[in-house]
């Protein structure tokens, strides 16, 4: 029997491989092969294998490294391992802006009375395309423009434009307010004949930055999801009497209702390089019903040939590969995709700069109008920005992708803790209703003992406020609570009890009495401090349970140039609906302890609601 020869492994580079080569050589063939000089043979053959081996250790580490995503440096497994961690990479960043839209709008007389002829209300098409006059960008207005809509997060706002002799207004200036993203539309169309399973089709081109809409010959419409299993989206339904008889009454608060729609069309899109974005479709291949092919209580045990009893039949899991639950395989139709390119810093424009509109359809909310009427409201149509676009930048590098992936795999979208819940809520769109203020608890064990069964302690609540279109506080309606509970219910866990219920407004007013600097204007100086308490109780700065530190306040109004002293300061509870406040009273001196204005038990906010006319300043001298 032949010895056993010692092999060792630590070797992994050039020279290692070849000294342990001359050295098995000279331990086991001794007698063979003695000659180990740089141009013999047998050298040669040595360095050949030195070589392989130091090639294949080479990439053998090298494919390690690529598979884990805080070592992996080659750009598309990067790609791939973020898909896999739940993070979607940008190839490029398009800037935004709100933009200002106009329009004129004829009057007409109702009743004895002059108002606005709604029928000349203009509706701009969604996909409508502006372009800026300073580099010819291209700016993308997803929603549909609708001057006839007006809510809390959608106004209209309406002015008098010009007025005849007899001092009435005979034009009405109407403005709203649409977020446009910098891009350009383009499409592309895909055939498909037989159905394939998981098919797959490619977009080459630069700076894609989103999927717009897709859509086959059948007109169907095609959604993209995060991944196939997912078989429900967020649709935005309008809040008519028709959709929702009990919802309808706040829709000037709320325009539009949440509502889950089921969606077999669908696919998923991943980057497989900066210019190539793969479209990925469902397996559902199938044109008989899923309960036919999956396994379930009706088919399995009962029915079958050769006995009664086949619960332990070991079913082929590629069935449910087959059937449409991730989705059917587009099949005889042609799919036309249409997506917007763009972005990067050169779509950082300037204010004032996007002024024109480059295509979109426009159409008015009556019927029968007249002609010249019509042509001098359609021409009266008009765009701008009083603000720069900002937000354009390049794509996301590799060291992007890793540190973003690697934040992404802990939540997976999901609300885990209180903050992702509150965070979630206020991301919910504007179209949806307004939320304002979030303060998320556990429920209050302080009840009796009547409502036991009513209450968990251990379920999350969730208050709530809104704003109205001053930018005041407001109990959220009915329609807007509705819509937050369709929204969370998609992010949070099983497990988790979730109660939404109003937060309380106290309002506030301030008056406080200073001594001055000599040399310096009164009436300036209390101007200034006004306008430095209006910064400090700016209500996007407060949040609710936020206590008022009053020696702060008075560290405001000191810090104003030419204030010597904060002689008096008194917060005031500002309360009365026919005054335009909230109707909750609060005990302000009762309580305030230690210099500090504590909320109610109850979660509440205070809110400075009138800064104009609620802060009160005099001058003393001693």
């Amino acid at each position: 029997m032949a010895d056993s020869k010692q092999i060792q492994y630590l070797n992994k580079d050039f020279d290692g491989f070849k000294q342990k080569l001359i050295e098995f050589a000279q331990i086991y063939y001794p007698e063979t092969y003695n000659d180990f000089s740089e141009a013999s043979t047998g050298m040669m053959l040595i360095e050949m294998a030195s070589y392989v081996g130091d090639v294949l250790a080479y990439y053998g580490d090298n494919q390690i490294q690529e598979n884990f995503l805080e070592y992996a440096k080659q750009r598309n497994n990067l790609l791939s391992l973020a898909y896999n961690h739940g993070y979607f990479p940008q190839v490029t960043n398009a800037s935004t802006v709100d933009v200002d839209i106009y329009q004129t709008l004829p009057a007409t007389t109702a009743g004895g009375s002059v108002q606005p002829d709604w029928n000349y209300a203009m509706i701009l098409s969604e996909g409508a395309q502006l372009q800026s006059s300073n580099n010819s960008t291209n700016f993308y207005i997803e929603n549909k423009v609708d001057f006839t809509i007006s809510g809390s997060a959608d106004p209209t706002d309406v002015s008098v434009y010009s007025i005849d002799g007899a001092n009435q207004p005979n034009f009405y200036l109407l403005k709203k307010k649409a977020k446009a993203t910098a891009g350009t539309l383009k499409t592309k169309t895909f055939t498909f004949t037989t159905p394939q399973r998981f098919s797959t089709v490619e977009i080459e081109d630069t700076n894609i930055i989103e999927i717009v809409k897709t859509t086959d010959s059948d007109g169907n419409r095609w959604y993209e999801v995060p991944y196939l299993a997912q078989e429900t989206i967020f649709d935005p339904v309008t809040n008519t009497a028709a959709n929702d008889p009990q919802l309808y009454q706040y829709n000037g608060t709320t325009p539009y209702l949440l509502k889950i729609k089921k969606i077999p069309r669908r696919f998923i899109k991943r980057f497989k390089t900066n210019n190539t974005l793969e479209l990925q479709f469902g397996p559902g291949v199938s044109s008989n019903p899923d309960e036919i092919i999956t396994p379930n209580s009706d088919n399995i045990g009962l029915g079958l040939p050769y006995g009664t009893d086949k619960l332990t039949t070991a079913w082929d899991p590629a069935n449910f590969l087959y059937t449409k639950t991730y989705g059917i395989a587009p099949a005889n139709t042609t799919l036309t995709v249409e997506y917007l390119v763009g972005g990067g810093a050169t779509s950082n424009v300037q204010a004032q700069s996007i002024t024109r509109l480059s295509s979109g359809i426009v159409t008015f909310f009556g019927s029968s109008l007249d002609p010249t009427l019509q042509s001098t409201v359609r021409n009266s149509l008009a765009f701008t920005n009083t603000k720069p676009a900002i937000g354009g930048a390049s794509g996301d590098t590799n060291e992007d992708i890793r540190r973003k992936a690697i934040a992404q795999y802990p939540t997976q979208l999901r609300t885990v803790t209180k903050d992702d819940y509150a965070i979630r809520s206020l991301s919910l769109p504007a179209k949806f209703g307004k939320v304002s203020k979030v303060y998320v608890s556990q429920e209050d064990g302080r009840r009796d003992r009547s409502q036991e069964e009513r209450y968990d302690t251990n379920a999350l609540v969730m208050y709530i406020l809104s704003s109205n279109s001053q930018g005041n506080l407001v109990v959220a309606d009915p329609a807007l609570k509705q819509n937050l509970k369709t929204f969370l219910n998609e992010y949070r866990m099983l497990t988790d009890a979730l109660r939404i219920k109003d937060a309380f407004v106290i309002n506030i007013g301030v008056d406080f009495d200073i001594i001055i600097q000599p040399n310096y204007n009164n009436r300036l100086i209390i101007n200034n401090c006004i306008d430095a308490l209006i910064e400090y109780f700016d209500i996007d700065k407060w949040q609710i349970n936020q206590p008022i530190l009053l020696n702060n306040v008075r560290n405001v109004i000191d810090n104003v140039e030419g204030v010597q002293t904060v002689k008096k300061l008194q917060i005031i509870n500002k309360v009365g609906e026919s005054l335009g406040y909230s109707k909750y009273a609060y005990d302000i001196k009762g309580s305030t302890i230690n210099e500090i204005l504590y909320p109610s038990l109850d979660p509440s906010i205070f809110e400075l609601r009138y800064p104009d006319t609620d802060i009160k300043g005099r001058i003393v001298t001693n």
